[in-house]
């Protein structure tokens, strides 16, 4: 019993240990949380989450299939989370849209104001994905589209010298009904805490004119095009990248585009048309869950 006493006093003396008001300070004789790890270069050892060398570390730890390194999970213990605990790449696909120019991707320029189309085109089969706890949600993607003059029936490419922005983003509809009908769900405009997405409304409607259909842009991006040249102007292949964030709540959702192709004016000069899409394409959304 003695030698017992006195290798407790021991451990005491070596990591100094201060109990006080129930808080434990090691390296510190004034704890200032329920546990206070003290000193500049001070660190805390859990051999249960260690990666020791590429035989021995845990495979949850930046091993094979890695997501992460430590997280507190609902008992708010410390571990180190499996894919399915905390980490989704919900979409990974190239050239997710129809290179093929059709009415589905494409957005004739009528104006300024709102007097434009809005494209809102699902993006593949494999866009619909389910959240069963809230998330912030990392999109990437890269889309192209082509220009022409919207009054040519031989796809005239423009020459009017004119500058015309063209925007592109990505939106959500939830309970979606039938994925190829990319307006059969509910648009969302709020986020997980309730706030409107980017802090603005897009509009969403295909239809020119005054806007029924809203919804919320993640991935807003934009380019100018401009063009004098009706023989050697580019007017195909053209491509718009985007990267954002978005906190969402649980549901089912499908992920869908939205591009604007817009100049000040179109008087005198003719219309003018673009597709999405006509290129290689690539998207990436992934979903890093949370309770």
């Amino acid at each position: 019993m003695k030698n017992l006493s006195l290798l407790f006093i021991v451990i005491l003396f070596l990591f100094n240990v201060e109990l006080s008001s129930a808080q434990v300070g090691i390296n510190t004789t004034n704890p200032l949380e329920l546990v206070h790890v003290a000193g500049a270069n001070a660190n805390v050892r859990v051999e249960g989450l260690s990666n020791v060398s590429p035989t021995e570390y845990n495979l949850n730890n930046l091993g094979v299939g890695a997501t992460t390194r430590v997280y507190a999970n609902a008992a708010g213990d410390l571990v180190l989370g499996a894919a399915s605990d905390n980490v989704n790449l919900l979409i990974d696909s190239e050239n997710y849209l129809d290179d093929r120019e059709t009415p589905k991707n494409e957005i004739i320029q009528k104006g300024y104001g709102s007097g434009y189309n809005s494209a809102g085109i699902v993006i593949a089969p494999d866009a619909i994905f389910t959240l069963t706890t809230n998330a912030i949600l990392e999109v990437n993607y890269s889309v192209t589209w082509s220009v022409y003059d919207e009054n040519s029936l031989d796809k005239k490419r423009l020459d009017d010298r004119r500058a015309r922005i063209i925007h592109t983003g990505l939106y959500f509809m939830t309970n979606p009904d039938d994925p190829s009908d990319p307006l059969g769900g509910d648009p969302v405009v709020l986020d997980a805490d309730g706030n409107v997405i980017n802090g603005k409304q897009w509009c969403i409607d295909p239809n020119p004119g005054n806007c029924n259909l809203y919804a919320g842009l993640i991935g807003l991006s934009g380019q100018f095009y401009k063009n004098s040249n009706p023989e050697v102007g580019e007017h195909q292949y053209f491509q718009t990248t985007g990267t954002d964030y978005v906190k969402l709540p649980p549901g089912t959702y499908i992920a869908l585009f939205a591009a604007r192709f817009q100049v000040k004016s179109t008087i005198g000069y003719g219309s003018a048309k673009m597709w999405l899409g006509t290129g290689k394409d690539e998207l990436q959304i992934r979903a890093y869950l949370y309770d």
